[in-house]
């Protein structure tokens, strides 16, 4: 049986994570809060967001830029979008 968790980013109730990201507080806050299907985008988006903007995960400004990015995008807040990209028309 699936869990379910009411996501922020999409403000309904949808499959949650089979177990929390990371560890501490923040792990558990997406945990409880944070749909299977909004983690698996931030994912794309994080990869995409790496390699358009050349950030090493070795630099603390990185890695910082990217936290803030996570909790913009999973909040459902206007975030970060690489320059000049067009998401596939479906």
């Amino acid at each position: 049986m699936t869990r379910t968790v009411f996501c922020k980013k999409y403000q309904q109730d949808l499959e949650g994570l089979d177990k929390a990201p990371y560890p501490g507080p923040k792990g558990q806050d997406i945990f409880e809060n944070v749909s299977k299907k909004a983690w698996e985008e931030w994912h794309a988006h994080q990869t995409m967001l790496i390699n358009e903007k050349h950030l090493s995960m070795m630099d603390p400004a990185s890695r910082k830029f990217l936290q803030a990015e996570m909790e913009k995008f999973l909040s459902g807040e206007e975030y970060e979008k690489a320059e000049g990209y067009v998401p596939p028309s479906e």
